[in-house]
């Protein structure tokens, strides 16, 4: 059946690290700074190989990913009955106790034999379950808040991939945002936009409608080169059979040493007085040793007073649900940019591709992303006097 597990776990394999569209080139160049081999670029994820110190690392580590998982066993199919067979006969007891707890995930595409994710989860269930029975007379539970093996299922038309996921919880959550918007910025995306904008770390950086901070708080985490992951209370690989804790310890202490001097500023701006208290609750629970400066601030009515380089990031309001037109607003924008924040690069994130022709400046580049759901646009202007050639 093609079936193909890994013998020694200290030995290098195959993982994926999966993540949202349009930021596969960021996160491989993430992978290869970090040490990764065999990098392969996919849709929506990028395949890898490390050790078991690297599983860690890279949970810990990376800005781009969502979620690390590792293959275990891969077959084709062509029914139900030879999809349940397969999994049936996968040494599971390798990976987890007849007492212990799982839970499954699949996503299905262009199937012939599946049309219900659901479905195909319980059948794996079943065949799991039986082979326990079978073997120990005792079977494991389902557990959908705290398992102790979190096991995600791909079938792509009669090719089933079975991974664990050695992440849990989505690796956006990194533990700092404790208080949040109606609309808050995933940090991975936030991150992802700090790395995509190129910032090179050697000028201010401004968030002029900051929200509850994430933008300064990722960008403060690159400046420092601190791990994103480092605060996060657990990881789902804690609970694999094996575990070691001492190699997690080696591998947290060795990304902590990585840190590095920044001597530039991170500020930002928003009108809200709530969201300038938040976004300062967020940055004291991150405990980032730099001083990040919020102030209740418009930023259509601030100004630049100086001629030094600034790096700006902006994620406006997208929609009507708003006291202002979102057509007005971002012309507002448009002309304070163009006005009063001269020697100024700016990236701008939003999901109203109509409201992006009232900003009224000629973008540099144009790239497609997705927040959440929603189609999005980064859109990176340069704010200088007079023509191109006297930019340098």
């Amino acid at each position: 059946m093609g079936r193909k597990t890994n013998k020694n776990m200290s030995e290098n394999f195959k993982m994926i690290a999966k993540t949202f569209y349009g930021f596969e080139d960021i996160l491989s160049e993430e992978l290869l700074a970090l040490g990764a081999q065999k990098i392969n670029k996919g849709n929506r994820n990028v395949s890898f190989y490390g050790d078991k110190g690297f599983l860690y690392k890279s949970n810990l580590s990376l800005r781009t990913a969502l979620k690390i998982l590792k293959p275990v066993c891969e077959f084709r199919f062509k029914d139900i009955n030879e999809y349940y067979d397969n999994i049936y006969s996968f040494k599971w007891e390798d990976y987890i106790g007849p007492t212990g707890s799982f839970l499954i995930n699949s996503v299905v595409f262009h199937s012939n034999v599946f049309n219900n994710s659901k479905f195909t989860s319980l059948k794996a269930k079943d065949a799991i379950v039986d082979r326990f029975r079978d073997k120990f007379k005792k079977r494991p539970s389902i557990n959908s808040f705290n398992p102790e093996l979190r096991i995600e299922i791909h079938v792509n038309r009669n090719v089933c991939t079975i991974s664990l996921d050695s992440s849990g919880e989505s690796l956006h959550k990194r533990g700092y945002k404790k208080y949040n918007s109606a609309a808050p910025l995933n940090e991975v995306l936030a991150a992802g936009i700090v790395l995509m904008s190129k910032w090179d770390k050697k000028s201010d950086l401004l968030d002029p409608m900051c929200g509850t901070g994430t933008f300064l708080i990722e960008a403060a985490m690159i400046a420092k080169n601190i791990a994103p992951n480092l605060n996060r209370l657990s990881f789902a690989f804690e609970k694999w059979k094996d575990w070691d804790n001492e190699l997690f310890e080696i591998i947290e202490e060795s990304v902590r040493s990585k840190e590095i001097d920044f001597d530039y500023k991170l500020y930002g701006f928003d009108i809200s007085n709530a969201m300038v208290k938040k976004a300062q609750k967020n940055i004291e629970v991150a405990e980032i040793d730099i001083d990040i400066e919020i102030a209740k601030k418009d930023f259509l009515n601030s100004k630049k007073t100086d001629e030094d380089k600034l790096h700006i990031l902006i994620n406006p309001p997208y929609d009507k649900r708003i006291s202002i037109d979102v057509n007005v607003l971002y012309k507002k924008i448009g002309d304070t940019l163009k006005n009063n924040y001269l020697y100024s690069d700016v990236w701008i994130i939003t999901a109203n591709l109509e409201a992006i022709k009232s900003i009224g400046l000629r973008s540099n580049k144009k790239i497609k992303l997705y927040n959440s759901n929603l189609e999005s646009r980064l859109l990176n202007y340069a704010i200088y006097p007079g023509t191109k050639k006297n930019k340098n």
